[in-house]
């Protein structure tokens, strides 16, 4: 208590930029800080006019030495101080501070890449493995509030990541993504998509969805991959399926002589197209990395985050300040207005 009596005496409440950092609720009444000393101004005049003032002849010396006339001048000073704190009071002086609160209600998103050997294929630049993950890796950087999780295959499927908000994490665990991380070869989209189904059918998210990328016909592994999908689709997965690479002849390393070397290459759409179908998704065909990057720019827009926010106004009243210096103010001018300095010369 004391130290809020303490604060309305500190001087830094008249200072020109406090003033300047308020927001008024009523700032058509400052308008009276002028139109009131031009009130008493236009009130002394009418008085003035109605009872002249009968001019004294008194010795030089006192008209000259005499400045204690202007002391009834001070009753009227702090009248006048009291009705400009209560107009400030009356405007309502305040500072507002908005926060802005956002969350998010994010979607679950397991990425499944084909790491096989056809993936160093040179269609894409430097291949194709290198091209799909700079492009998960740049995806992964445009979400918000999403949970991401890695699985990766060849001959076998291997969960690189659970769900997780780590995006840096998962972005260094893409980034070491090779061709070596599995001896076993071939093409086992089941497995892998049973491997991700695995790892989503606890989440309790909105959306769940899946991206496959793969440039080959699915030759290994246990699970037949329609059914992996039928049973990812049970689970409210949608899986959406990319074709990554060109059908026929592509470049892939040098011969003895430094000449670029051209194998023959293959892709199976039937079965993605019809992954996609059976978990209502979309299947895509990229055929060089801008193709991959558009797809990926695609999935992000039909897959979107939605954020909420929620907006505080907090305001701050200092209305009290001004008005306890009114008050203040107005208890000394009924206290000077009948004391010697109101009636100094009067008569």
């Amino acid at each position: 208590m004391l130290e809020q009596i303490t604060e309305f005496f500190s001087w830094s409440w008249f200072l020109p930029e406090t003033f300047k950092t308020y927001e008024w609720e009523n700032p058509i009444l400052l308008n009276l800080i002028w139109i009131i000393p031009l009130f008493m101004l236009i009130r002394k005049f009418i008085k003035f006019l109605k009872n002249p003032v009968l001019e004294l002849s008194l010795p030089k010396r006192i008209a000259k030495y005499n400045p204690w006339t202007y002391l009834r001048l001070i009753p009227t000073g702090f009248f006048l101080l009291a009705l400009f704190m209560i107009v400030i009071a009356l405007a309502r002086p305040q500072r507002s501070n908005e926060k802005v609160e956002q969350y998010t209600e994010g979607i679950d998103i397991m990425l499944v890449l084909d790491i096989s050997e056809s993936m160093d294929l040179q269609d894409f630049s430097p291949n194709r493995l290198e091209a799909a993950k700079r492009t998960a890796i740049d995806f992964i950087s445009g979400r918000i509030g999403d949970r991401i999780g890695m699985v990766v295959f060849a001959g076998e499927a291997y969960s690189l990541a659970p769900l997780t908000n780590d995006y840096k994490l998962l972005t260094e665990l893409i980034s070491e993504i090779s061709f070596n991380m599995m001896e076993a070869k071939g093409t086992a989209i089941g497995s892998a998509i049973a491997s991700g189904t695995n790892r989503m059918k606890e989440a309790e998210s909105v959306s769940k969805v899946m991206i496959l990328l793969s440039d080959g016909e699915s030759n290994a592994g246990n699970v037949d991959p329609l059914f992996a999908a039928q049973l990812a689709s049970a689970l409210g997965i949608k899986i959406y399926t990319i074709a990554v690479g060109k059908d026929g002849m592509v470049p892939y390393g040098t011969d003895f002589f430094g000449r670029p070397q051209m194998v023959e290459s293959y892709l199976d759409e039937t079965t993605l197209r019809e992954i996609a179908k059976l978990t209502e998704a979309q299947f895509f065909r990229a055929s060089d990395g801008n193709a991959l990057q558009g797809i990926f720019d695609q999935i992000d827009s039909l897959e979107k985050t939605e954020i909420m926010e929620n907006r505080y106004r907090e305001t701050t009243d200092y209305y009290r300040v001004y008005l306890f210096w009114g008050i203040l103010l107005f208890f000394f001018w009924m206290v000077l207005k009948s004391s010697f300095l109101n009636n100094f010369l009067l008569d």
